[in-house]
């Protein structure tokens, strides 16, 4: 799998946050409210990837934005932190899916916030999507208070999982890894 850095508003980008838009209306009756600024995911506030599996095209998207002081709504202070990368808008293909593009993924969205200084993941999901909910339960994500605009819907479930750099043995060089 390659990941390719792309803007959020590249044309291919689009096709896929509008897919994944088009997925939330059929589950949810409507699309994802949250409000998204495409500068939110250039680096080194945050990054949008593609995915392609070798001889294929774009086939998977995610990004991740960094919250601080100044974008940390006063109602979500005490539950995100600073430093925090919030998941967005990861989708794989339907017809490519169960391919482990989802973890491919998930993994590379993972390396680049922690290689960005970030210390945890974050994001926001909902009851209609018990893919997406066993998907994250399954790789360590543990469940959090809401934030965001569906920070008091009954139907929102919001997930973090720690990054964290292992320590170094005497003469060695610390070991990336994920762990609550």
């Amino acid at each position: 799998m390659s990941f390719r850095v792309a803007a959020y508003d590249d044309p291919e980008s689009v096709r896929f946050v509008d897919a994944v838009q088009a997925f939330y209306v059929e589950r949810y009756g409507g699309a994802d409210a949250t409000p998204v600024d495409p500068a939110e995911f250039a680096p080194p506030r945050g990054i949008f990837v593609l995915g392609s599996p070798p001889g294929s095209g774009p086939v998977c998207c995610g990004g991740w934005r960094r919250h601080d002081d100044a974008t940390i709504a006063d109602a979500d202070r005490g539950v995100l932190r600073p430093g925090d990368a919030e998941i967005k808008r990861m989708w794989v293909d339907p017809a490519r899916r169960r391919q482990g593009l989802a973890t491919a993924v998930l993994a590379e969205l993972e390396r680049t916030a922690r290689a960005a200084g970030c210390r945890r993941m974050v994001l926001e999901t909902g009851s209609a999507q018990p893919e997406a909910i066993a998907f994250y339960e399954a790789r360590g994500y543990a469940g959090m208070p809401g934030f965001g605009v569906y920070r008091d819907a009954p139907a929102s479930i919001c997930f973090a999982r720690q990054l964290v750099i292992t320590a170094a043995a005497p003469g060695g060089h610390g070991t990336p890894t994920v762990g609550r």
